[in-house]
Formats: structure tokens, sequence, C-alpha cells
């Protein structure tokens, strides 16, 4: 054999020997590659990739529509709707009370009364005044009639002087005339001197009575001005009269609220939950020093019940907002309302909110000063989006609230706003949409971009897919 030939044997079985070793790293784990010369590296080198099997699996769900709702849960304190503490307007001792503590009463029902005679008298003094006040309005009248009555017969005598003033001065012409001829017969000769001086004096008693009959009328004139006058000073007193007549009913009517001041009357119905005297007892008006009450009356038929709402509430309620009210006196009772009213303004030591809400008491089973539990639901949570409380982290950058989204296969970090949180869900208020595929408990070491294998969240009361 020739050496050449023994030289080609030799490189044929020393590759067969590298090729059997070769097939047997796959099954033996070896990675030495430094080991191998480096032409075998060469062949055996293929191109990296990441295997399928090293992507980190995660559970997927996609946001549920609608909001947490929002409530806010606070003691609340029952109490009448209304109620009176009912003080004495007068002083004296308590002649009557018809009730005590626990007695229903009605509206306008006398349950006190106090004994003040003064008061009964000082009642019929006015009454007198007044009666003498319409008397005196009777005689200013009176004498308004009579004035007038002056004054007509003033007024008559004024037509009566006239007329005789007409009749005088025609009997005066008369008498002129007639003295005139008597007197051109006496300068004839033709009558007695005599009867000159007779006629003469006739016509001076004609002038005489005309004066008179002048002098009348001015008498008589002065006599109806003197009666409108007197008219005028009679229906001045009339209205006098009757200004004095307004005062004594006043007065009346003043000593008459006195003497309803004796009578202690329910303002409503209700029921006496407080007494303070007794029959017998001295008590002093409010204005005089009285400064306890002398029953307090409440009224039952409806209730109300005092919640102090805080103030991360306050800007959510409204009057309208449903209610539950939890008595522990009636075995949890549980009583569905509304809210009446809110104050629209906080208390500035305390940062509450004064809210009420009505509660009906046909049953008679709701007490004044009853405590309890009160919720109310201050936002129903229509809008929003929830997903499993969970599924927040916070980001490292921002340091705010953030969800794994994902998206092409790649977990995304996506920064969200956060609403109400009820425990297992929390409300996104943005930043999601109902598509998104939301990581329910990503990893600690995930991170941003990262390739992941997603597998959606199983249904509640099914078995986990295998």
């Amino acid at each position: 054999m020739t050496r050449s030939l023994l030289q080609k044997r030799f490189w044929l079985l020393g590759l067969a020997a590298i090729l059997a070793v070769v097939a047997l790293l796959p099954r033996t784990g070896f990675r030495g590659a430094g080991e191998l010369p480096s032409t075998v590296h060469t062949a055996i080198a293929a191109p990296a990739q990441e295997p399928e099997r090293s992507r980190p699996r995660v559970t997927v769900t996609r946001p549920q529509t609608g909001g947490i709702p929002r409530s806010t849960t606070q003691p609340g304190t029952m109490e009448s709707f209304d109620f009176a503490d009912l003080y004495a307007k007068v002083s004296g001792y308590v002649k009557q009370q018809d009730v005590d503590i626990g007695a229903t009463v009605k509206r306008g029902q006398v349950l006190a009364i106090i004994d003040m005679p003064e008061l009964e008298q000082e009642l019929n003094r006015d009454r007198a005044a007044l009666a003498q006040a319409d008397a005196q309005v009777l005689q200013m009248q009176a004498r308004v009639k009579t004035a007038r009555a002056e004054f007509d017969a003033a007024t008559a005598a004024i037509a009566q002087a006239e007329a005789d003033l007409d009749k005088e001065t025609s009997y005066l012409a008369f008498r002129d005339i007639q003295y005139n001829r008597v007197k051109q017969l006496f300068k004839l000769n033709s009558v007695d001197e005599r009867l000159v001086d007779e006629k003469h004096e006739q016509l001076e008693a004609a002038r005489a009575a005309e004066r008179a009959a002048r002098a009348a009328i001015l008498t008589s004139r002065s006599q109806a001005a003197a009666a409108d006058a007197r008219i005028a000073q009679a229906e001045a007193d009339v209205v006098d009269a009757k200004a004095k007549v307004q005062v004594a009913t006043a007065n009346v009517a003043k000593a008459q609220v006195f003497v309803d001041y004796t009578k202690i009357v329910s303002p409503y119905d209700g029921v006496v939950t407080r007494r303070n005297f007794h029959v017998g007892d001295f008590i002093r008006a409010a204005d005089q020093g009285g400064n306890q009450p002398l029953l307090t009356v409440a009224r039952t038929d409806l209730m109300r019940v005092i919640v102090q709402v805080p103030e991360r509430d306050v800007p959510y309620t409204e009057v309208g907002d449903p209610a539950i009210i939890e008595l522990a006196a009636l075995g949890g009772t549980k009583l569905q309302a509304k809210v009446s009213r809110i104050a629209n303004s906080e208390d500035r030591t305390t940062r509450t909110m004064r809210t009420e809400i009505d509660v009906p008491n046909s049953s008679n089973r709701l007490r004044d000063g009853m405590f309890g539990r009160v919720t109310i639901l201050v936002d129903a949570g229509k809008n929003g989006l929830t997903v499993p409380s969970s599924s927040l982290v916070e980001s490292s950058k921002t340091r705010k609230d953030s969800v794994f989204v994902v998206r092409d296969g790649k977990a995304r970090l996506t920064p969200v706003e956060v609403g109400q949180d009820d425990g297992p869900r929390t409300e996104i208020v943005s930043g999601l949409s109902v598509d998104d595929q939301v990581i329910v408990k990503p990893p600690a070491d995930l991170a941003d971009g990262a390739a992941v294998d997603a597998e959606p969240a199983p249904v509640a009361g099914k078995s986990r897919p295998e």
C-alpha cells in the first residue's frame, strides 16, 4: 500500500470520529463550543432566536363598562320633624294641665291654663272703654244733625229776610211818592201842613223798616255761618270719636291676646315629650326671667334623620339621592328614603355638611333620638370602566397608576386615571377602552414592551382551560 493511500484513510477515519462526536452533542447537553476546532464550531452555529416557551404567560381581561357606585355610610340621628318648647307669655300659677309626658295632642288643643285674674279685669275695663267710645260716636253724630238743622233754619231765615227787604223797599218807595205829592199840594195851598208832616213821618217809618229788613238779612247770614261752623266741628268730633273707638278696640284686642296667653295650646298634632311644671306651680313669663318651657310638643307623623356627610362626599351629595337607614333599635330594620335637603355649606370645625332625610312615621315606631347607620348613594356610577384591582401597578418613571395592556403580543405600560375602588375592582376614569386586553396580575419583573403569551381570564364558575 502506498503512503498516499494510508494518509487518505487516516483523514477519513478522523473525520468520521469528529462527525460522531457532533452527533452526540445534543444528547449529552454539551455546550463547550470553544473546545471544538474552529471549523466545527462554524458548521454547527445557528441563527439566534428566542424559544417560544421562554415568554411569560399572562392572564388578560377586558374592562367592564360602568363605573363603581359611590356611597357614603355615616351615623345618623332621628329627630322629630318639628318640635316646640311652649313657654308662658304671662306670669301666674298653673291652674289646669290636662296632659302629661307621652300624651297625644291635636293642633289647637288647650294643654294648660295659667291663672291670672287681673288680665280678665283689664279686658273687661277695655271693653267698657270701647262701649263708651261707641256711644260718643253716636253723640257726635247727633250733634252733626243738630248743626245741620240750625244751618237749614238760618238759610231759610235769610230767604225770609230778603223777602221782607223787598217788601219794605217797595213800601218805602210808595211812601216817598206819597210824601212828595202831598208836599206839592201844600205848596199850592191845597192841603194842610199837618198832612205833610204826617206823610213825612210815614216815609221815615218806611225807611226804618227797610233798614231793619237789611239788618235781618245780615243776622240770618251770620246765624247760617255759625251753624255751618258747628257742622264742621261736629263732624270733626265724630272723626275723633271713631278714632277713640279704634284705640279702644285695639286695647280690647291686646287685652284679649294676653288673656289667650294664659292658655297653652299645641301648635300641631304630636306628642308631649317634656313637662317641667305641675298644677299650682308659679311660673314666670319668658320675658320676665322664665327660662324653662312649660311643655314640649314634638310632631311624630314625620321624622327627619340628620347625617353629617364628610367633605370627600360633599360634592356628590344632592337632594333626591337614595338612602338606606338601618336602625339597631328596631332589629336592624332598613328604611328606604331619599335625601330631602342639604345645607350646601360645610361646618368649618368638622368639615362635614348637614344632610337631612325625611322619613314618614305612620306606624309611630320611630322615636326622637334614635341612632342608626345611614348609607347614601351619592353617585350611581353609570359612567367609566372597571378592571380588577390587581391589575394596577405604579409607574417607576411617573409614579402614577398604570396597567399593562397587551398589544401585538407585547405588554405595554399604560397610565390611567383611577376613580372609585371597592376592593376587588377599581374604576378607570380615563386611559382605557373596552377593547383593551389588561393583564390581571402582571409579574413583578414584567417590563414595558416585553413579549408575552396572553390567555383570557377564566369565567367565573368554569375551570381554567389546560
